[in-house]
C-alpha cells in the first residue's frame, strides 16, 4: 500500500468515527497492526515483539480494526448498474452474445480456524479446515457479492441457493445472468457451460473449435476466468487468505 493511500485510509476511518486513538496506540499504529497481519500473514506473537506491544493488545486492535474496515461498506460500495459490461460490449468475441451478462461467479475456500468438534464439517477435499466462500464478480476485477462461512466440506449448489434464499442476499436482475461452472447446475440467473464439452482453453491448444457448444465453452471460459483472476489478487495482496501459504508455515 502507498503511503498515501495508508494516510487516507486512517483519516477516513477516524472522519466517519469509526476508529480513535486510544492512550497508548493512535489510528495509525492500530491501522499498521492490522495491515501487516492480514498481508503477510503475520502471528500475532510477531508482531507484538515487532511493535513491542503485547499479544493481548495486537488482537483487541486487530479485531477493532477489523470491524471498523467492516462498517466502511455503507460508503465504499456501490451496487453495479444492469447496463452491459464494456468488456462485453466492446469486444465482438463476447458481443452481442453476452449482452445480459453482469459477471461471473464462483466459490474459493480460505483457511478456517474452527473447534476439534467442527473441523470434520470444515475440512474441505483438498485437505485442512476451509470456508467455502462464495462470490459474484463484474469484468471490471470489482466484487458484487461475497458469501463467507459456509463449510469447506459444503457443495457449491447449496451455498449458491442460501445466498439468493437471504432478504440480502444475491440478487440478479430480471433478464440478467452470471456466468457459473457446471458445479452450480441449472439455474435461473446463471449460465453454465456444456457438459462433456471441452472447456478450458488448454484443452483445445492450437485446435479450433469444432462445433458451436465447443465454441460457446471457450468463450464462456474465457469470460468467467475474471473469478479466478480476482481470487489470486486478493490472496497475493493479503496473505492471511491463501490457504497454500498456512500449509507450507505448518511444514
Amino acid at each position: 500500500m502507498r503511503p498515501i493511500a495508508f494516510f487516507n485510509l486512517c483519516d477516513i476511518l477516524s472522519m466517519n468515527n469509526l476508529l480513535q486513538s486510544s492512550k497508548s496506540v493512535d489510528i495509525r499504529e492500530q491501522v499498521v497492526i492490522f495491515l501487516h497481519i492480514i498481508g503477510h500473514n503475520v502471528r500475532f506473537r510477531v508482531i507484538g515483539s515487532r511493535y513491542y506491544r503485547s499479544i493481548q493488545t495486537v488482537h483487541h486492535y486487530f479485531r477493532v480494526v477489523l470491524r471498523a474496515i467492516l462498517k466502511l461498506y455503507r460508503l465504499v460500495i456501490r451496487l453495479p448498474d444492469e447496463s452491459t459490461p464494456s468488456e462485453i460490449r466492446n469486444n465482438p468475441r463476447f458481443y452481442p452474445y453476452f449482452k445480459d451478462c453482469i459477471g461471473a461467479l464462483d466459490g474459493t475456500h480460505i483457511r478456517a480456524s474452527v473447534p476439534l468438534s467442527m473441523q470434520g464439517r470444515f475440512r474441505s477435499r483438498k485437505g485442512g479446515t476451509t470456508q467455502n466462500v462464495l462470490a459474484a464478480i463484474t469484468f471490471d476485477l470489482k466484487f458484487a457479492y461475497v458469501l463467507a462461512g459456509w463449510e469447506g466440506s459444503a457443495h457449491d449448489s447449496r451455498i449458491l441457493s442460501d445466498a439468493l434464499s437471504r432478504p440480502r442476499g444475491l440478487r440478479i436482475p430480471e433478464g440478467k445472468y452470471y456466468l457459473a461452472d457446471a458445479g452450480y447446475g441449472i439455474r435461473i440467473g446463471c449460465i453454465t457451460p456444456y457438459r462433456g464439452v471441452r472447456y478450458h482453453l488448454k484443452e483445445f491448444g492450437a485446435e479450433e473449435p469444432e462445433n458451436a457448444k465447443e465454441l460457446f465453452n471457450l468463450r464462456h471460459s474465457s469470460l468467467r476466468i475474471t473469478v479466478e483472476r480476482v481470487f489470486g489478487i486478493l490472496k497475493k495482496r493479503f496473505r492471511v487468505l491463501d490457504t497454500a501459504t498456512m500449509k507450507r508455515l505448518k511444514r
